[in-house]
């Protein structure tokens, strides 16, 4: 049985990944300090299935106290971490750059040190397209210069990536970094767009429309991102001297406009839009290339993006 550490585990990514985990036999710790950046009992709601299976244990701490870090590693013998915890939020990070420096910045080095004291060599470490800024290569290649952040969120998410490598070569820990585009699906944040749009619409309330509709993002279906996830952790037990960073999307940019439309057809309401100014932090559009994560981890995306759509909006209105 292998043992995982999930930090982050609660939310909505980490979570799902959990419940896969587990269905697969493995053995599933998690880390999670329930902020209240959103409705903390949307958390409980995502793991109470997990709480009477005697394979799951849930630390609710957080990563920035290392005390308490250093006790889940001293008590488990942990295999593979799988790190998502962090500040989620491009323009949550501009209002507060000190709050996401110090949670994915100093959190992450303190998971990457007390990994390293328990030798534990095996991470796959959570990083964000939003690391790309407004690259001007697209589609989106893991081998472009990524220093021109324009958020401090995307800024946080490249210094991560640094030093994680730097552990890779001082200490031999095989690392895989995937970057994640724009991910929706069940259990979605409520501050997220799909999610944010879909009750909008439902409350016949107006849609907030920033810029003029042409901004684009490469969403990617939960199933697809868990399915990456799952690769990059067998990619790890498949190979040593690793430090890959990959992209993991739809390859396939939605616009603003069309993302509203198509919410709006699927609900078959129609929505009162208020058009806003485009918001500092934001990009242009995000688009992975996949062709890397195709050929390391046989990464294969299966959902469009209606169909990710419909499956959302059931889900919405069942919960």
């Amino acid at each position: 049985m292998t043992t995982y550490l999930v930090t982050g585990g609660a939310g909505f990514i980490g979570s799902t990944l959990v419940e896969r985990l587990l269905k697969d036999g493995n053995k599933v710790i998690i880390i999670d300090n329930f902020n209240s950046f959103y409705n903390p009992a949307l958390k409980e709601q995502n793991i109470k299935d997990f709480l009477n299976n005697k394979n799951f244990n849930l630390y609710a701490i957080d990563i920035r106290d290392r005390k308490d870090v250093s006790k889940v590693f001293d008590k488990n013998n942990i295999d593979i971490i799988v790190h998502l915890a962090a500040m989620a939020g491009v323009r949550a990070s501009i209002d507060n750059p000190l709050l996401y420096q110090e949670v994915n910045c100093l959190g992450t080095n303190i998971i990457l040190e007390e990994a390293r004291l328990h030798d534990v060599r095996k991470m796959v470490l959570i990083s964000s397209s939003s690391v790309y800024g407004n690259c001007k290569i697209v589609p989106f290649r893991e081998d472009v210069v990524v220093d021109n952040a324009i958020s401090p969120y995307a800024a946080t998410k490249d210094s991560c990536e640094v030093m994680a490598h730097a552990y890779h070569e001082l200490y031999d820990m095989n690392i895989i970094i995937p970057r994640l585009f724009t991910v929706y699906g069940p259990k979605q944040r409520p501050d997220l767009a799909i999610s944010k749009f879909t009750r909008l619409m439902i409350d016949n309330k107006s849609v907030p429309m920033y810029g003029d509709g042409t901004t684009s993002r490469d969403y990617t279906y939960i199933d697809d991102i868990i399915n990456g996830l799952i690769g990059s952790c067998e990619y790890l037990f498949n190979n040593n001297n690793v430090y890959e960073i990959i992209n993991i999307g739809s390859s396939n940019p939605i616009s603003l406009k069309e993302m509203i439309n198509t919410i709006s057809d699927t609900l078959g309401i129609e929505p009162i839009i208020e058009q806003l100014p485009l918001q500092p932090g934001d990009m242009n559009m995000t688009y992975a290339d996949i062709s890397k994560a195709r050929k390391l981890i046989k990464y294969n995306p299966q959902t469009n993006f209606r169909n990710g759509i419909e499956k959302y909006i059931d889900w919405y209105k069942k919960n």
